[in-house]
């Protein structure tokens, strides 16, 4: 390859991996200088000049003149140095220019090492630096592989990426084949020994909250805020939204008309339930709201133990509760607060409205 050849060939690797001409050239300069020690001695003082300008690569041994040569890797003698050029005086550096053909073969062989090592890790670096600007994103990727394991692996990135949903990063019941196109979040990007690892996710709260943000532009405008969102991906998730302009309703601006927003979500999350609530400052109120779908009649609250008392109507405990107690198990995440859910029956038959004070509210 021409010197040529070689920097218009850097300009070309700069367009597709991102990796700058310049770290390329620094990646030659010390492979060179490495080379050059190998065969001209350990001790040699190697300068490397490159000039991209005119597509010049050229290495020199520099040795200092002096009166008595002790190390003849980096000295030599001013009668020496006058044998190349008269003008030299002691203390002047004479440059040598090398000829990279005059190379052992272990020489070049290593050099050419140390250039594919460098730009292994420059590509590592731009790998990593890419992707780590994108933890919690949405990106929408393609499926390569699936291992026996269930783990998928999304090609992502102008780099095409590898990115690894795990199976517990995965929404229940989903099944995908090579090539089908998938959204996904990028939830953590690590820089292992291996090289970078991109973790994705699909069971993440936070993607749903990326699917509500593409979805509703109110939420991008920050009209609509999402206060709270909790989620057991594949079943439900719970989100409590709040509006900063009393015009525009929060919950039915995530819904959409005739429910096409919150639809479009469900649909890529395979039917999994979505409850959206107002999101309140009165806790009891606030706790209330986040058993939905189910009624609430009275709140109880106690704000040192953050721990509520909640009465819903005998008929509607098991919707409150939730199978194997998941609507109320996600209400008490949503709010923070512990939640004893009871039926009417039950909160008469223990007292409960014995005693009824300012830390209590109906459900109404």
């Amino acid at each position: 390859m021409t010197s040529k050849d070689f920097f218009l060939a850097l300009d070309a690797l700069e367009r597709e991996k991102g990796i700058s001409r310049e770290k390329v050239i620094e990646s030659l300069e010390t492979a060179l200088a490495i080379a050059c020690k190998k065969h001209f001695g350990e001790a040699s003082n190697v300068i490397v000049k490159t000039n991209p300008e005119k597509f010049t690569i050229r290495a020199y041994i520099s040795k200092t003149i002096v009166e008595v040569v002790e190390v003849p890797e980096k000295e030599i003698s001013l009668e020496d140095a006058r044998l190349i050029k008269k003008s030299y005086k002691l203390g002047d550096d004479v440059l040598t220019e090398i000829d990279p053909r005059t190379f052992g073969r272990i020489a070049a062989q290593n050099a050419r090492q140390v250039i594919l090592n460098s730009l292994h890790q420059a590509e590592k670096d731009v790998t990593f630096s890419q992707f780590a600007d994108k933890e919690n994103e949405l990106l929408i990727g393609v499926v390569t592989r699936i291992k026996e394991d269930g783990t998928i692996f999304v090609e992502i990135g102008k780099n095409q990426m590898e990115g690894m949903l795990a199976v517990n990063e995965q929404i229940p019941g989903e099944r995908y084949q090579p090539g089908d196109r998938i959204k996904v979040l990028v939830k953590r990007v690590r820089d292992g020994v291996g090289g970078t690892q991109v973790i994705l996710s699909r069971a993440s709260y936070v993607f749903i909250k990326r699917l509500f943000e593409a979805e509703v532009p109110e939420i991008r405008a920050e009209i609509v805020q999402i206060k709270s969102i909790v989620r057991e991906a594949g079943f439900r998730t719970k989100m409590a939204v709040y509006s900063t302009d009393p015009e525009i309703d929060a919950v039915g601006a995530c819904v959409g008309n005739k429910g096409a927003r919150v639809n479009s979500i469900v649909a890529e999350i395979g039917g999994e339930k979505i409850d959206i609530i107002p999101w309140s400052s009165d806790i009891l109120d606030y706790i209330a709201r986040a058993l939905s779908p189910a009624k609430v009649l009275i709140v109880q609250a106690d704000e040192d133990t953050k721990e509520a008392k909640v009465v819903v109507p005998d008929e509607k405990l098991s919707l409150a509760i939730g199978k194997e107690g998941q609507n109320a198990r996600l209400a008490a995440k949503l709010t923070g607060w512990k939640i004893d859910v009871k039926s009417y029956s039950a909160a008469m038959q223990s007292g409960m409205f014995d005693n009824m004070d300012e830390g209590e509210s109906d459900g109404e």
